[in-house]
């Protein structure tokens, strides 16, 4: 926890300082601002004297060559991988369930499962799309320090193998570090957030283009939005980067920022006011559900240990299940699916008891569906 005790010491000297940390321009600039942020070195750059062994971006779309041991990419198109946890009412992940209990159904029409596993132990990918603009200060001055917590917070819960990238937006969305397993560079790429920039949120674009570079990540990935929720500048509507998050098919899970300012602030905001951040928390839950993740909203900062593990169970606690969909029509049209558990017997819904032989009523989370290939002309 040294990285989110050093936060929280930061935190205090900010509270203490008042507003004058915002002039602090020697601190480096924050997303969105003028100086030139690094990005990803193209492949005909020259090669830099290190010691490490050189990363592919798997935000770049024309790497090809993986390393031995480091996660690859696959695009296959006849095979749709599914990622399921089965919960029961206090949202506790329900292990042991044999492959046999499974059921997938595409358009309602059941299909044959070619790969089964629950390695939980398997690393995993995850895309950290921060929101970090000077609209918190509008709004509530402990809004930065609480992104930095849960940001600070989440990356302590990782394990050592596990890759992850930092990307926040305003007015536009900026990778701070591609997928690394350097907790170092992971820190590096945190302290850039101190200065918030602009007050605009392009939200649907920074999810859109993070999803879509992750499609063809294999094994566990997930993305993990820590936002408001609102968004006041992508070129995207809600309705397309809805329908671009559904292809990517790259489950997102939320941390909802503002809940305790808007506790606090409700008698003094006007209706479109409130309006716009029911719209935001609806927004979040799309997204979320629709992917097979989950939304969170905390309203105090006791409540974050717990959302961590329930997002870290969430992850590493996944049935992966792999089918060849039966419909092989290449025809760009959006497909439906529906993960049940049954009795292989008799079909019926799959009984689960506890330790007392009483029932269990659990929920199955899973993404919805996926857009089919479309045949190239």
């Amino acid at each position: 926890m040294k990285y989110l005790k050093a936060i929280v010491f930061s935190g205090a000297v900010l509270v203490l300082a008042g507003v004058s940390f915002r002039f602090a321009a020697a601190q480096g600039p924050g997303p969105g601002q003028s100086e030139t942020v690094a990005k990803p070195k193209k492949k005909d750059a020259p090669a830099e004297v290190t010691d490490e062994p050189k990363i592919p971006s798997k935000f770049s779309k024309k790497d090809k060559d993986v390393p031995e041991g480091l996660p690859t990419f696959s695009s296959d198109v006849n095979t749709v991988q599914l990622e399921v946890a089965v919960l029961d009412n206090h949202g506790h992940f329900i292990p042991n369930i044999p492959r046999g209990n499974f059921r997938v159904l595409e358009d309602n029409v059941p299909q044959q499962i070619s790969g089964f596993s629950t390695n939980a132990d398997a690393p995993m990918t995850v895309a950290m799309v921060i929101e970090f603009n000077a609209l918190f200060q509008q709004y509530w001055s402990q809004g930065w320090y609480q992104t930095l917590v849960a940001s600070y917070g989440f990356v302590e819960t990782l394990k050592p193998d596990d890759y992850v990238a930092i990307i926040a937006y305003d007015l536009r969305p900026e990778i701070l570090t591609d997928f690394t397993t350097d907790r170092g560079k992971i820190q590096e790429a945190m302290q850039r957030l101190r200065i918030p920039g602009f007050s605009e949120s392009n939200m649907y674009d920074a999810l859109v283009d993070t999803a879509q570079r992750m499609t063809n990540i294999e094994g566990r990935k997930a993305i993990l939005l820590i936002a408001t929720g609102r968004d006041t500048f992508s070129k995207l509507t809600f309705d397309k980067a809805r329908k671009a998050i559904q292809e990517a098919g790259v489950p997102i899970y939320a941390i909802s920022l503002l809940q305790a300012f808007r506790i606090v602030a409700d008698a003094y905001m006007s209706d479109s006011q409130r309006m716009d951040f029911l719209q935001a928390d609806n927004q979040l839950n799309t997204f979320t559900r629709e992917t097979g993740g989950e939304a969170f909203f905390p309203r105090f900062y006791g409540e974050f240990p717990n959302i961590f593990r329930d997002i870290g169970n969430a992850l590493r606690n996944q049935y992966s299940i792999a089918y060849s969909p039966s419909n092989q029509v290449k025809d760009g049209k959006f497909r439906k699916i529906k993960v049940e558990l049954v009795n292989p017997d008799n079909g019926e819904q799959l009984r689960i008891t506890d330790q007392k032989n009483k029932p269990i009523k659990y929920s199955i989370v899973a993404k919805q569906g996926y857009t089919a290939p479309r045949a190239v002309e």
